[in-house]
């Protein structure tokens, strides 16, 4: 893909995507994703207009942009359907922060969980992230440049401090006086001596011909944080405890270090160091901020477990309430987080779940009318399994392939051998609890547990995967229901 391009009508590139938005249309969106999820269409096209209108809106005047607001989605389909992954693609080629939540992890205030607005920090985060690694990466060879000019200048200092001890006639009596000409001319010998040998070590170290020589290195390292590990001091907020203990600490995040390294890893060290200086953590945040109100996506997976069954009492009492705590987010508020404050106005939100046991209009009616866009995605055939184990760019045959071939093994598999695990998939999962694709997982590692073990003895062959050799390692778990459940 290209560089990063800045989305019209903006004064900085606070909005990058992958490509120029105008790009991405439907139909484009929908065709890449096809790349890795079967089927599904409806799911695909209405995430394709809800990121095709986000360009949209930023071509409006300014009168009329902040009024218009994301349509989000509701996605209604078992388990292992493609929800997640269809959200997660489409963030991933648009370089869109993304995250993913589950609803059931959240509670109402004054009850243990999460605190929902901590999903808007998490995708602050998430910006911050990729946008930090991306600044690296641009100015990673410069970088790089530097901290051989730095690791030249340790050397042929740290060679001369060598050098010194065994030449101590050289040194000139404190009571005499140099002559200024013979001092200067003894000066200027210095320099361009040691010019010289820094010019030698330069171009040893960028032929990389002493990467295993041993360096002293004296440099600077971030303490690590402690704010994640007390948390079990007790049930306060993760988020602001971690702010609070950041904030203690700022004044001492550094301290100095010096240990002997080789110079192929002490060149690593100095080249991040040299590139955390040359970025400026502001504009990062700044940006990520932006990105995440104007392109960022969170998920929110399992919404359906949200939905009180009894309504008065038992574990899912807070249900109602997590609903409750999800509308201000959704509908668009101000959540303060330790970079400032975001809005949530133009995020958009992607809600999901497989409601066995309910039905979206048993969610508050408020949080519903928050998700205009209904679609619902269709559980998976064995012909919908077969395709996705033959069709999509990161296939599971595909990637054992890859894996085994890593041991000189060559996997070849036949058609007659996946539709038997598709087959053998839909049973079980007809028979047990129906976790779609995600079967395939798991048969197919049942399939190839005894080859992978085996693999390092086998270099050099070539193994057919066909109905008879699926059937062999199949056994009878698919007949034997109660095998079944403790297998798979």
């Amino acid at each position: 893909m290209t560089s990063p391009k800045t989305i019209a009508q903006t004064s900085t590139d606070d909005i990058q995507l992958a490509e120029e938005p105008r790009a991405w249309t439907p139909r484009r969106i929908c065709d890449e994703l096809d790349r890795f999820v079967v089927g599904q269409d409806d799911a695909k096209r209405a995430v394709a207009v809800a990121i095709r209108n986000r360009w949209r809106r930023q071509q409006l005047t300014d009168e009329i942009r902040d009024e218009v607001l994301p349509k989000n989605i509701m996605m209604i389909g078992p388990t292992g359907v493609g929800k997640t992954e269809i959200a997660r693609r489409v963030s991933k080629f648009l370089d869109a922060p993304f995250i993913k939540v589950e609803a059931s992890n959240f509670t109402e205030v004054g009850y243990v969980g999460r605190d929902v607005e901590s999903m808007v920090r998490d995708l602050v985060d998430t910006a911050i992230s990729q946008i930090h690694q991306q600044r690296l990466q641009n100015v990673q060879e410069e970088a790089e440049s530097s901290a051989n000019q730095r690791l030249a200048e340790i050397l042929v200092e740290q060679r001369e401090r060598a050098r010194q001890p065994e030449k101590p006639d050289e040194v000139v009596p404190e009571a005499a006086e140099e002559d200024p000409d013979e001092k200067r001319k003894r000066e200027a010998n210095a320099k361009r001596r040691h010019t010289r040998q820094r010019n030698r070590v330069l171009g040893q170290l960028q032929k990389n011909e002493i990467d295993e020589d041993v360096i002293e290195l004296d440099y600077e390292v971030e303490m690590e944080s402690i704010a994640p590990h007390m948390g079990v001091f007790g049930s306060g907020n993760d988020e602001d405890m971690q702010d609070a203990l950041n904030e203690l600490v700022d004044g001492f995040m550094h301290r100095r270090r010096s240990r002997r390294v080789k110079i192929r890893e002490a060149r690593s060290i100095l080249t991040q160091q040299e590139a955390h200086r040359m970025i400026d953590f502001d504009a990062i945040m700044e940006t990520a901020i932006e990105r995440a109100e104007q392109t960022g996506i969170i998920f929110i997976d399992e919404i359906d477990k949200t939905i009180s069954q009894n309504g008065d009492y038992g574990p899912d009492v807070s249900g109602e309430g997590v609903q409750r705590d999800l509308l201000p987010i959704v509908e668009g508020c101000t959540v303060m987080t330790r970079y400032g404050p975001v809005r949530t106005d133009h995020m958009l939100f992607v809600a999901a779940g497989a409601f066995h046991n309910a039905q979206p209009s048993d969610l508050i009616p408020e949080l519903q009318g928050r998700f205009p866009v209904r679609v619902e995605l269709s559980s998976l055939d064995e012909d919908d399994l077969y395709r996705i184990l033959t069709e999509p760019e990161n296939a599971l045959p595909r990637q054992y392939r890859e894996l085994l071939a890593t041991e000189d093994v060559t996997l070849e598999f036949t058609e007659d051998g996946l539709r038997e695990i598709a087959r053998n998939a839909v049973q079980i999962n007809d028979r047990l609890e129906n976790i779609g694709a995600r079967r395939l997982h798991t048969l197919m590692e049942r399939v190839l547990e005894t080859l992978s073990f085996d693999a390092p003895d086998l270099a050099g062959q070539t193994i057919a995967i066909d109905q008879t050799f699926v059937r062999e390692r199949m056994g009878d778990i698919v007949l034997e229901e109660d095998s079944s459940k403790f297998i798979l």
